[in-house]
């Protein structure tokens, strides 16, 4: 398939940037809707990320030739693939979509009214209403993982604010400056990229407008949450040595790594229970609790120690009860 674009000699004003790795069965809700925007300023680039199931993604997007830049490469991860698409790009602005989530029609509309009332802006992200068949479906993300204060180094760093990525729109000049998404990273290179632009003095915004929908797989495994949490804390230790921090920041950064750590200790026990490892799933949930120090988990802990047949009987029960509540 070409790499095609409807008017090649008409400069954007917004680059909508969109990667695709595993997600082609979404691809058309997503690019619905961006050709669904009431702002209509922009020019859409998708990237094949080595998709294993390019010759399928390839039929799909056929009926949207003329009307997106397509860039084929071998598989990059999601920065790579990323910044594939902002060196390519023409914008002002970059619009960060994935795959797999889709937009309101107002959502461009909505976010470059914001940069027009606040020029002075880099970078604003939306809230999202959360879809899928996971638990979290119909809330949205600023409930289940809020934004609270300045979005400042300082609390990105801590988790007081958190971006979501297909949310974001940023000055395209901005990410040139910092180098853009660091490629070595698989995981959590967004933060990585958030983290540096805080760094960097770039004025980053939010706003509570649920201008997203973001999809929420049941099929996230625990372990893929602990490979999560692990590639933030990797974010964290490169924040740490290789950033201007301040002393306060510093120690805030080594806080905030333990936090994490603990966090992938309390998914490894989630796992080892499931698989009725209790022993290991003890031993996990025993370190993380050392950060923690929660009496529930506290209490799980014994459970798990004395009777751990009657505490799967209690996971069992609650579960049930979670499915049938939804």
């Amino acid at each position: 398939m070409p790499h095609t674009q409807k008017d090649c000699s008409k400069h954007a004003l917004v680059s909508v940037v969109v990667p695709v790795y595993r997600a082609t069965r979404y691809i058309t809700t997503a690019m619905d809707s961006v050709l669904a925007q009431t702002f209509t300023d922009y020019e859409i680039i998708v990237v094949n990320d080595g998709c294993p199931e390019t010759l399928e993604l390839e039929l799909i997007l056929r009926r949207y030739l003329g009307k997106i830049l397509y860039i084929k490469q071998h598989n990059k991860g999601p920065g790579g693939a990323r910044n594939a698409a902002i060196m390519a790009a023409r914008g002002h602005f970059i619009a960060f979509l994935d795959a797999d989530d889709y937009w309101a029609p107002n959502y461009l509309t909505e976010q470059m009214a914001f940069f027009a009332r606040n020029p002075q802006v880099d970078m604003v992200y939306s809230d999202a209403l959360l879809v899928g068949d996971s638990p979290l479906a119909g809330r949205t993300f600023m409930e289940t993982t809020p934004s609270n204060g300045a979005a400042d180094f300082e609390n990105l760093l801590t988790g007081y604010c958190t971006v979501i990525l297909s949310g974001t729109v940023v000055r395209r000049q901005r990410l040139l400056d910092i180098g853009l998404f660091d490629e070595s990273l698989r995981r959590a290179e967004d933060y990585d990229l958030w983290l540096r632009l805080a760094s960097s003095k770039a004025a980053i915004r939010y706003h509570r407008k649920v201008l997203l929908f973001r999809r929420e797989l049941s099929t996230a495994l625990c372990a893929d949450r602990a490979s999560l949490f692990l590639g933030e804390v990797r974010v964290l230790v490169k924040a740490a040595r290789q950033g201007p921090l301040s002393p306060g920041e510093r120690e805030k950064a080594a806080m905030q790594i333990e936090k994490m750590k603990a966090a992938i200790k309390l998914e490894q026990s989630k796992v080892a229970f499931e698989r009725r490892e209790f022993l290991k799933a003890a031993a996990a949930l025993k370190k993380a609790n050392s950060v923690y120090k929660s009496w529930k988990l506290r209490l799980v802990l014994v459970l798990l120690q004395l009777s751990p047949r009657l505490l799967l009987q209690i996971h069992k029960y609650r579960s049930r009860k979670a499915i049938e509540a939804a």
